[in-house]
């Protein structure tokens, strides 16, 4: 995966040079721009900082994103699958315009207006995909994780899960959430293959990188 780091930044080659997605610094460095990628504003970006080292996103890879908000996350994992696709689900119709305009510049990424609990509403517009990515802060966030695991992951394809423990339950704690949705998961026939918490930059956050174990 190409994700470059420096003094506890990382960065990606930007696929549109010149062009700021979110107001992140723009930093030319031989032939190449690269846009630093926030951990603040990404989570995937804090996992990485973080740890998590076991994710490797190929150039060519297809990839479904769960949750893709106005594509900050989503622009970044544009410039590492030049070669590949981004499926890039929104629930916000108003959201689902900004993401739209984002596509307009990187065509490797394809936004589609869908609830990600109702996953066979889109399952004509997605491909069999390589990872599915899921951030969408809700109760039932592991179980729709799951379904759309079922319905679009390869036999060989990967899981990257950000769970928010308030979004689930506000009065446990996180730390017994995290246990309870881990069980579930392997209750459900996946393999856990890393978990990075997200802190300092999300509070109560985990990440599960998964994979289909059947």
């Amino acid at each position: 995966m190409k994700v470059y780091s420096k003094e506890d930044q990382i960065a990606t080659i930007n696929l549109v040079p010149g062009t700021s997605v979110y107001g992140e610094k723009l930093i030319e460095d031989g032939d190449n721009e690269y846009r630093l990628w926030n951990p603040n504003r990404s989570k995937l970006a804090a996992g990485l900082i973080n740890g998590l080292s076991k994710l490797d996103i190929l150039e060519n890879e297809k990839i479904l994103y769960l949750g893709a908000s106005t594509g900050t996350t989503v622009s970044h994992i544009s410039d590492i699958v030049i070669d590949g696709r981004i499926y890039a689900v929104e629930f916000s119709p108003i959201t689902c315009k900004k993401l739209v305009r984002l596509a307009s510049r990187r065509p490797n990424i394809v936004p589609i207006l869908g609830d990600a609990t109702k996953p066979k509403q889109y399952i004509h517009q997605v491909e069999k995909v390589d990872l599915v990515y899921c951030d969408v802060a809700q109760p039932t966030q592991t179980s729709l994780f799951i379904r759309n695991m079922n319905l679009f992951s390869k036999e060989d394809g990967r899981g990257l899960l950000m769970l928010k423990a308030r979004s689930i339950d506000v009065v446990q704690k996180p730390k017994k959430i995290f246990k309870m949705q881990e069980k579930i998961l392997k209750e459900k026939g996946f393999k856990v293959i890393e978990k990075i918490k997200l802190e300092p930059y999300e509070k109560d956050h985990i990440c599960f990188l998964v994979e289909r174990n059947f």
